[in-house]
């Protein structure tokens, strides 16, 4: 690391929560000569830029897919444009472990933009990004930035219950979009990893506005709670099951798809206890994945759960929906299910994990003919592995 990088790194390492961009502006100045700075958040719908500014909502926003930051948010990639006076404007993805949170648009001069100083000029945006991860606990300035609308109550539940809406590690890269986003109610997705294990679980509450955000909050801490004392994916199924009884007494229960990954193998224990469904994309074709159905989670009292097993093989991409998603009718009378889903997951097969959701969720929108009427929940999960899956692995 450069002294120029660490003194960075150590301005934004103390600096206040809410003085971040401030900091940056100062330090980037005073280091690299940098002209001006601009930070950009995503909004929850990721369909625009948003500038973090001392008042939210006085600035306009930009699109999240187009223009000079929205080619460098889309690819991940830094963009460069010319500045103003012989300068340089160069826009660079800020994200953390594969979440892109948004863009860090800084203006240098063009002689002294090297490819070395890119290279730092990225490392530093990683660096914010982060920063803004950890200044979320202390300040709601980057939360309310990201919002182009007033959440719903039952939006805010939802959202500050997500892990994030992507990851990336070296066997897997995950994506995730909820719609409408900023009325959300029952659907929701959560995923933890280790060594050697990704835990993921797609969830559908029943009900609308808070009750629904009420039960799923409900069973994804029950999920958790059971998860942290480290039992397995059925004994996580039954705990949050009983605690969604205990409460409701059998009249509302969630849906539930409750996956475990194998990260040295592929292979995956499920327990399917509601709507939720699993779609393949391998060599080219995508295949509805059944399991054995089991009750929702809190429908009867002390339901016991089974696992049933799959073996995901390098290049497969699995793709889950909520009934939001699948169930939904054209005006022709045609569920997204049946047929229109599976041509999204191979018109998207191109696009990167963290992309798909967006991009399925928007084929959707063309499909249904009015307002939506339920909650839309879509999983990318790009499965690379460690190694090869066994030759002699029997499930499929």
């Amino acid at each position: 690391m450069t002294a120029d990088l660490s003194a960075v790194e150590r301005a934004l390492r103390t600096a206040a929560p809410y003085a971040l961009l401030d900091t940056a502006r100062e330090i980037l100045g005073r280091c690299y000569g940098v002209r001006a700075v601009e930070l950009l958040l995503a909004d929850y719908s990721l369909t625009v830029l948003q500038r973090v500014t001392d008042l939210p909502h006085t600035a306009e926003p930009l699109p999240a897919h187009a223009g000079a930051p929205g080619r460098a948010f889309g690819s991940q990639q830094a963009f460069t444009e010319p500045g103003s006076e012989g300068g340089a404007m160069v826009h660079l993805p800020v994200t953390v472990r594969g979440d892109r949170l948004g863009v860090l648009s800084i203006e240098v001069d063009r002689a002294d933009f090297t490819p070395e100083r890119q290279a730092e000029f990225g490392e530093i945006a990683e660096m914010l990004g982060h920063q803004i991860v950890v200044a979320d606990r202390d300040t709601d300035l980057y939360l309310r930035a990201r919002r182009k609308d007033r959440l719903t109550l039952a939006a805010e539940m939802q959202w500050q219950l997500l892990p994030a809406r992507a990851c990336a590690r070296e066997e897997y890269a995950i994506g995730a979009q909820l719609e409408p986003a900023y009325a959300i109610h029952g659907d929701n997705f959560d995923w933890s990893a280790t060594e050697d294990r990704l835990t993921l679980t797609i969830t559908n509450g029943m009900g609308e506005g808070i009750d629904a955000s009420l039960l799923t909050n409900l069973a994804i801490n029950a999920l958790r709670n059971a998860r942290r004392a480290g039992v397995d994916i059925a004994d996580q199924a039954a705990l949050a099951d009983q605690a969604v009884y205990g409460q409701h007494r059998g009249e509302a229960h969630v849906s539930v798809l409750l996956l475990e990954f194998h990260l040295d193998t592929g292979l995956v224990e499920i327990v399917d206890a509601g709507s939720p469904q699993l779609l393949r994309l391998r060599d080219g074709a995508v295949q509805h994945i059944p399991f054995e159905a089991q009750l929702p989670l809190g429908l009867a009292d002390e339901t016991p759960y089974e696992p049933q097993q799959i073996r995901v093989q390098r290049g497969d991409r699995l793709i889950f929906v909520s009934d939001g998603v699948h169930a939904v009718a054209s005006k022709a009378g045609e569920t997204y299910g049946t047929a229109a889903l599976a041509r999204a997951i191979l018109a998207t097969r191109l696009l990167p994990a963290a992309e798909v959701p967006r991009a399925i969720l928007t084929e959707l929108a063309a499909h249904r003919d009015d307002d939506p009427q339920d909650d839309a929940l879509v999983v990318c999960l790009d499965w690379f592995g460690r190694h090869p899956a066994p030759a002699d692995a029997s499930p499929s």
